[in-house]
C-alpha cells in the first residue's frame, strides 16, 4: 500500500502536534512508528488508540503466563512477548497482551514489530477499560490477519482467571470456541497450538 500523502504530495509524519488529525485520514504505521507520545498506543484503521492503566489483577495473570509459555513453549522455533506491537496490515498495528510466534525467519535484532503471519497464539486479559476491545474488536482483527488461535481471559466471580479458548474457522474467517474444552477454570491443558498445562489458580501467587 502507498502512504497517505500531505496536501503538498510528500508522505507526512505523525508528530506529537499532529497525530489526531491524519491526512486523508488515517496514518500507516511508517508514518507513526517513530512517534514519541506521554501514553501507550496502537494504530487502530490508521488512527491512533490511546492504551490506557491496567489493574494489578491483570498484569500479573499477564506476566505469569509469559513465565509459563517461556519456561514451556519457548525455544529455536518458539518465543513469547507482552505488549509487543504485531503489524496486522500498514493501518493495524496492535499490541496484544500477550503472543506466542515463529521465531524462524527473524532477525530479533532488527524487527520492529512481529508480523502477523508469524503469530502462532493471541492472548488478552481483559480489564475494565478494555473489556469491548478484548471481546471484540482484537480478536475480529487477529482473525482477519489469519492468527490461528486466540484466548481471551476472564476474572472469574472467585477472582482466578478463566481462559475462554477459540480457533480460527477459516473457512468463515472468525474465531469458534474449542470444541472439546472452549472455557478453562482452576487448570488450563491444551494441545493448540502446542501442548501446555497451566494451573490457573497459581497465576495469583506471589
Amino acid at each position: 500500500m502507498g502512504a497517505v500523502m500531505s496536501t503538498d504530495g510528500r508522505p507526512a509524519e505523525a508528530t506529537p502536534e499532529t497525530w489526531m488529525h491524519p491526512p486523508g485520514g488515517r496514518w500507516t504505521y511508517d508514518q507513526v512508528k517513530d512517534l514519541d507520545l506521554p501514553f501507550d498506543w496502537e494504530l487502530v484503521d490508521g488512527v491512533i488508540s490511546v492504551r490506557g492503566m491496567t489493574p494489578w489483577w491483570h498484569d500479573q495473570v499477564r506476566d505469569q503466563l509469559l513465565f509459563r509459555f517461556r519456561s514451556t513453549v519457548a525455544g529455536p522455533a518458539h518465543w513469547a512477548n507482552i505488549a509487543r506491537c504485531v503489524m496486522l496490515d500498514d493501518f493495524n498495528v496492535v499490541k496484544p497482551d500477550l503472543v506466542v510466534f515463529d521465531l524462524r525467519g527473524l532477525d530479533p535484532l532488527t524487527l520492529e514489530c512481529t508480523p502477523a503471519d508469524k503469530v502462532r497464539l493471541a492472548v488478552e486479559v481483559t480489564a475494565p477499560g478494555s473489556a469491548v476491545d478484548d471481546r471484540t474488536r482484537k480478536p475480529a482483527l487477529f482473525a482477519a490477519a489469519g492468527v490461528p488461535y486466540f484466548w481471551r481471559v476472564e476474572r472469574g466471580e472467585d477472582d482466578f482467571p478463566e481462559v475462554h479458548e477459540f480457533w480460527l474457522s477459516r473457512d468463515v474467517g472468525v474465531y469458534v470456541p474449542a470444541p472439546e474444552h472452549p472455557r478453562h477454570m482452576d487448570k488450563l491443558e491444551t494441545d493448540r497450538p502446542f501442548p501446555i498445562s497451566i494451573d490457573l489458580t497459581s497465576l495469583l501467587e506471589l
